[in-house]
């Protein structure tokens, strides 16, 4: 297993992933259980935003109170199946600013090909975490991620659902300073390019198509 990607062992975590991975779960429990489990993600995600103070009052005395420094944080989902997490997140930090990458897979080379972009500005000056349900080949978390360091981000997290130690590793070679989180690391990858055991594709899962 690769050891730089940084696995949310949480029990509900686990749960709510058991679920997800049934194939008889239908659509309205899986996106409902993905949003809510981008939260639970989301919590590990963040947990190093920077701080600073400001003076308040409570009803008893004023006091100076932690809050989030610096420009707003910039969520980029990554088309179409990375919506299902960015709304979970989206519960976590409603200010957040938000962004998408829009990136097909080849069928044959399982290369990624891009067909939108659409962030906000000054990425340069804000932390910002990609998201997309599964990290299989890795060609599709690369090329977005290469895409925002040339639009000027330079802090980044990527965030999955879940992994397969192939991706990990892509990612990591092509991505050294780009933490990856997921709920887990899954056994390996067939001949198609999807995670086994996985949940199926994500985006069918989500949305209900085939």
């Amino acid at each position: 297993m690769p050891q730089d990607a940084t696995v949310v062992d949480h029990p509900l975590v686990r749960h709510k992933l058991s679920l997800m991975r049934a194939k008889d779960t239908p659509t309205a429990e899986f996106r409902q259980l993905l949003r809510e489990t981008a939260l639970l993600l989301g919590y590990e995600v963040l947990h190093d935003l920077p701080l600073t103070t400001q003076t308040i009052e409570t009803p008893l005395a004023p006091m100076e109170a932690p809050k989030l420094e610096g420009k707003k944080l910039v969520l980029v989902s990554i088309l179409r199946a990375g919506t299902g997490l960015l709304d979970g997140l989206l519960d976590l930090v409603p200010a957040a600013r938000v962004g998408h990458i829009g990136l097909y897979r080849d069928p044959e080379t399982l290369e990624a090909i891009e067909y939108y972009f659409k962030v906000p500005g000054n990425l340069e000056d804000r932390q910002v975490v990609v998201v997309d349900p599964m990290l299989a080949t890795g060609h599709s978390a690369i090329a977005a991620v290469a895409r925002l360091k040339q639009a000027g981000a330079k802090s980044i997290k990527f965030l999955c659902l879940l992994a397969a130690p192939e991706g990990v590793a892509a990612f990591e070679a092509a991505h050294p300073d780009v933490p990856v989180f997921t709920a887990a690391i899954d056994d390996h990858l067939n001949d198609h390019g999807y995670i086994i055991p996985g949940l199926g594709d994500a985006g069918d899962r989500l949305y209900g198509t085939k």
